[in-house]
C-alpha cells in the first residue's frame, strides 16, 4: 500500500489540506492518526467549493499546496475514502514530496473547479462567510405605505 509512516508496518502518510486540518470542521475524521507535522506539495492547483476545498492537476501551479501530514493505519486509510467519497468525488493519489516520502493526497477533477475560485496561496483557511445581498423589492413594486395619522373622532 506505498512506504510506510512512522509507526506500524501498515501505516502510511495522508496529506490533508482541507476541513480534516487541525481546526476544521471534520478533523475529528482523523481520530488515531499521528501528526506528523505541515509539508507542501507541487503540482496541484487548489480551489475554494465554499465548504471545502479541492485540489486539482496543475503541473504550473505558482504555489504549492500546503496541508499537515498524518500518518494512519489501513483501516484509517479505508474510512478516509468513504469521508472522501473516493473515487466518485475524489481520487485517492500517491504523490511525492519534495523530500522524497511518498504521501496519499485527495484529488478532484478539474472538470469539478471549473467555476470555482483558485485559492491562489495554496493554503485554505477554511469556509469563507458568504455575504448575503440586501433584499431589494422589485423594481414594479408599489412603495410601502407611510404612516398616517389617527383619525380624530
Amino acid at each position: 500500500m506505498g512506504e510506510a509512516g512512522n509507526g506500524a508496518d501498515s501505516d502510511v502518510l495522508v496529506f490533508v489540506y482541507g476541513s480534516l486540518k487541525r481546526g476544521m470542521a471534520h478533523h475529528n475524521q482523523l481520530q488515531g492518526a499521528r501528526w506528523q507535522g505541515d509539508a507542501e506539495l507541487a503540482g496541484l492547483a487548489l480551489h475554494d467549493l465554499g465548504p471545502f476545498p479541492m485540489a486539482v492537476d496543475d503541473a504550473g501551479a505558482d504555489q504549492p499546496l500546503r496541508g499537515e501530514l498524518y500518518s494512519v493505519s489501513a483501516a484509517l486509510l479505508e474510512q478516509l475514502d468513504r469521508f472522501e467519497g473516493a473515487p466518485r468525488l475524489y481520487e485517492r493519489q500517491w504523490r511525492t514530496l519534495s523530500d522524497g516520502r511518498g504521501v496519499w493526497v485527495y484529488v478532484g477533477r478539474a472538470r469539478q473547479v471549473r467555476h470555482a475560485p483558485l485559492i491562489v496561496s495554496g493554503c485554505w483557511q477554511g469556509p469563507q462567510p458568504r455575504l448575503k445581498r440586501a433584499q431589494q423589492p422589485p423594481a414594479s413594486a408599489p412603495p410601502p405605505p407611510t404612516a398616517q395619522p389617527a383619525p380624530k373622532h
